[in-house]
Order: C-alpha cells, then sequence, then structure tokens
C-alpha cells in the first residue's frame, strides 16, 4: 500500500510569485539591476541544472529498479548485518554531492529503508575513494587505514544512536 502524500500546501506557489512580484517590481524601477539579477540566475541555474538532472535520474533508476520489498529486506528492520554492510558499502561509494543523495534517501526511506541506514550511509560518505591516493601519500598508509577504520566504526554508532532514539530495533 502506497504511503499517502502529505499536502503541502501553496506556499511554495506563493513563493514563486512573491519572487517574480520582487523581480518586475526591480524591472520597473532599474532595468539594468534586473539584467544583471536574471543572468546571475541563468548562470546559477546552469551550474545547478546538472546536479538537478542527476537527482531525477536517480529518483527514476529507483523507482524502477528498486522495489519496497527489495528495500524491506536489505536495508528494513529484518535486514541484520546486510543492511549495515549495503548501508555502509553504498556510502563509501557514493559520489557527488550530499543534496543529490538526499532525494534518493528520502525515497528510500518512504519504501522501507530504516533511518539508522540512512545516518550509516551518510556518515560513510566521509570516505572519498577517489582522495585515497592524495591522503596515503600525505599522510601515510596507516593514518588512511586508520581513519577510515574510524568512520566506519562511528557510522554504525552513529546509526545505532539514531535507532535508538527512534525506539528501534538496532541490529
Amino acid at each position: 500500500m502506497e504511503p499517502a502524500r502529505k499536502n503541502t500546501g501553496f506556499g511554495g506557489w506563493l513563493f514563486l510569485l512573491l519572487v517574480l512580484a520582487a523581480y518586475g517590481v526591480t524591472a520597473t524601477l532599474d532595468a539594468g539591476m534586473a539584467s544583471q539579477a536574471l543572468g546571475l540566475f541563468g548562470k546559477m541555474m546552469r551550474t545547478v541544472l546538472p546536479a538537478l538532472v542527476l537527482v531525477l535520474a536517480l529518483l527514476l533508476a529507483t523507482n524502477l529498479l528498486l522495489r519496497p520489498q527489495w528495500i524491506r529486506h536489505n536495508l528494513g528492520r529484518d535486514s541484520g548485518t546486510r543492511g549495515w554492510l549495503v548501508a555502509m558499502v553504498g556510502g563509501v561509494l557514493a559520489t557527488g554531492p550530499v543534496y543529490a543523495w538526499v532525494a534518493l534517501l528520502r525515497e528510500l526511506r518512504e519504501k522501507g529503508m530504516r533511518t539508522s541506514l540512512v545516518a550509516v550511509f551518510l556518515y560513510s560518505r566521509g570516505i572519498k575513494l577517489p582522495l585515497l591516493p592524495l591522503m596515503i601519500h600525505y599522510f601515510g598508509t596507516a593514518y588512511t587505514l586508520v581513519l577510515c577504520l574510524y568512520l566506519l566504526v562511528f557510522s554504525v554508532l552513529t546509526g545505532m544512536l539514531i535507532g535508538k532514539l527512534e525506539n528501534r530495533e538496532i541490529l
């Protein structure tokens, strides 16, 4: 059964109308400033648009490939150690900005992923695979391995704490 979507109201539309009205007032008072503001907005959209496309593609792939039964089995309440490992490995392999993952994690959470595993995923993102060779070069192999191990251990501890705070089963 699909969870009911919460009605968010018309706050977003009201905000859009207020922004458009502000642009309109600015355009009537100072056309040069309005043109400059629209140019900056266009530059920002060209920067943000690839991330938005990535988020939409990830959400589409999640909806098409990951079924709620699979998520509940591998990341749900009864996933056990497998769920913790999937969340840790997924977090380590995740690349890109965190805001691209938040929407995907929300979708997975709605399909049955435990909140504690979301915390593990986000904490595990601290290990950046492309940067490991550089880190080993500057700090050495031992330091890098110990730091990565600490990050993984504390990701699990953070997930357990979130599980406790949420009054849910830990393992």
